[in-house]
């Protein structure tokens, strides 16, 4: 399949809107549709996409701007892929808004968007390149700019995204990866390697196994399961290394099993070491990892959103999206360094678990004030923020009296310095209950570090008034997790695996911000409404 750019679509002497009654055409000019079809459709860069087709002479593909188009307004209104088919061939709304009210055909079939997503999905696997993400963000700046938000201002927060498994226990998690590749053996004709093992094929198994079997005979099922899995593995070996059961099957044996000093293979206990959270979760997703946040469970992904706010609103212009083990300082650190250094002074808001000198160095080399709102951890002395460190941290030049360290050496294993100054320095001093310094007969001593003198700054600043607004600003961006869970439901999205979730986030993201365009808009005729009555 060739590509072929999709001329803009011109009204024509047999388009549909003609056949539409005045108080019709009223109504699908006073719809999303015409917001849509005038703001977002002409926007959506063909030519980025000419890469996932051939450069020979062949059928043209469908319109890829009518592709993405359709797969935003299809997180938009909640619609499957038939559903959205269903509405393009009946529904004049959108086919105004992607402009196919003149094709004697709409271009749409029932798997145009599958196709489309895996071609997407192959390109990413092959080069790393997200052309949804790229598209996604290029649609979000020209939707920033039509509401005048000119990106002086952003805030950034993370989510966890679940993946859409079920919770497996460990002997569930064993036993459904050597039902997967006997399955899988059976269906490509590799019965000879089954002997004995048949049953995992069998639909009524897994219940007979995991449910059916008294609770005393726990220990016996999960060594007959780690026998077949032994013996598979062992038959398998070269027959069919490459096929995802196999190499399921080898992981979870090497991340939940161990074969002890008498040559039996267990399950892994406490005393053999932490699994970790990058172990297998369920088959049916191996991307998704496990973590824990604010006292949740979580299986699957994360996801960070910077939205830039301003008087009109805000728009999501930036997304990152990884596994769940991905912590929020990674986020932002990768997020500046993809960053261009701005021209004019950017503020960037986040909170507490996003904060770092590091991270705050590389911002302000960007021209970007980083700051950070609801500290975690335990608070530190307020004193701290008046001890003046060399840059690297290492050592002490002054303390808040002015006076310079008797001498001062650095703990590499805790961060901290060890600050000494003669006794008569600190005998008198007015900071003296403050510091709360250890005084011996010729000296005095403390310990503290760089990381919480930057701390204590932090804290003081959070006192400023203007700090309090910055702090409420980005108070806002706490909404878009709520959104995404009720209206877009992305703790139940219908693909699994990190790039196929990934490409669902994205254009939930873009139906979002086209619903805050649409809000923006709506508000401004509103406005001329008004002006024109007054």
């Amino acid at each position: 399949m060739s590509f072929a750019k999709n001329e803009y679509q011109q009204l024509t002497l047999n388009d549909n809107t003609f056949s539409l009654t005045a108080r019709e055409l009223r109504m699908l000019e006073r719809s999303w549709a015409k917001q849509f079809a005038e703001k977002i459709f002409p926007l959506i860069n063909e030519e980025k996409f000419s890469v996932l087709y051939s450069d020979k002479a062949s059928r043209p593909n469908t319109p890829v701007n009518v592709i993405i188009g359709g797969m935003v307004l299809q997180e938009l209104l909640d619609l499957t892929d038939e559903e959205f088919m269903d509405s393009l061939l009946f529904d004049i709304r959108f086919q105004y808004a992607l402009h196919t009210t003149s094709f004697k055909e709409q271009p749409i079939s029932d798997r145009t968007f599958s196709r489309f997503r895996r071609r997407c999905l192959t390109y990413e696997t092959e080069t790393g390149i997200d052309l949804i993400r790229e598209t996604v963000k290029e649609l979000s700046q020209e939707m920033a700019s039509l509401m005048n938000l000119n990106g002086r201002m952003k805030r950034m927060d993370s989510l966890m995204v679940a993946s859409n498994i079920r919770k497996l226990g460990r002997m569930e998690l064993l036993y459904t990866c050597v039902s997967d590749l006997v399955t899988f053996l059976h269906r490509t004709g590799m019965d000879e390697l089954l002997v004995g093992m048949e049953h995992y094929y069998d639909p009524g198994d897994y219940n007979r196994v995991i449910y059916h079997s008294r609770s005393e005979e726990a220990g016996e099922r999960i060594c007959q399961i780690l026998a077949d899995a032994d013996k598979l593995l062992t038959v398998c070996e070269g027959a069919c290394d490459e096929s995802p059961e196999y190499q399921l099957l080898v992981r979870v044996m090497k991340e939940q099993t161990i074969i002890d000093e008498t040559g039996t293979r267990r399950l892994k206990t406490k005393e053999d070491g932490k699994m970790g959270p990058q172990i297998l979760q369920n088959p049916s997703d191996p991307d998704a990892t496990y973590r824990e946040k604010a006292g949740k469970q979580n299986r699957g992904y994360t996801a960070n959103v910077i939205e830039s706010v301003g008087d009109n609103g805000s728009i999501v212009t930036d997304y990152q999206y990884e596994k769940n083990i991905h912590s929020d300082s990674q986020f932002l650190k990768e997020a500046i360094d993809s960053m261009e250094k701005s021209s004019e002074p950017v503020v960037l808001i986040t909170d507490g678990a996003y904060s770092g000198q590091k991270n705050a160095d590389a911002a302000a080399e960007k021209n970007i004030e980083l700051v950070t709102t609801d500290l975690t951890g335990r608070e530190t002395k307020d004193i701290a923020a008046d001890f003046l460190f060399t840059e690297e941290g290492t050592r002490v030049i002054s303390c808040p009296a002015g006076n310079a360290p008797k001498s001062c050496s650095y703990i590499k294993q805790t961060g901290q310095c060890r600050i000494s100054f003669p006794r008569n320095k600190c005998e008198n001093c007015p900071h003296r209950d403050q510091c709360q310094p250890k005084m011996f007969n010729r000296t005095s001593v403390l310990f503290l570090s760089k990381r919480s003198s930057d701390r204590a700054k932090s804290q003081r600043a959070m006192k400023a008034e203007q700090f309090k607004a910055l702090a409420r600003i980005r108070n806002g961006v706490e909404t878009i997790p709520s959104i995404l869970r009720r209206k877009y439901q992305i703790d139940h999205m219908p693909v699994r695996g990190l790039l196929a979730t990934k490409l669902r986030f994205g254009i939930k993201l873009a139906a979002l911000n086209f619903k805050k365009l649409s809000a923006y808009l709506d508000s401004l005729d509103q406005c001329a409404l008004l002006s024109a009555n007054s």
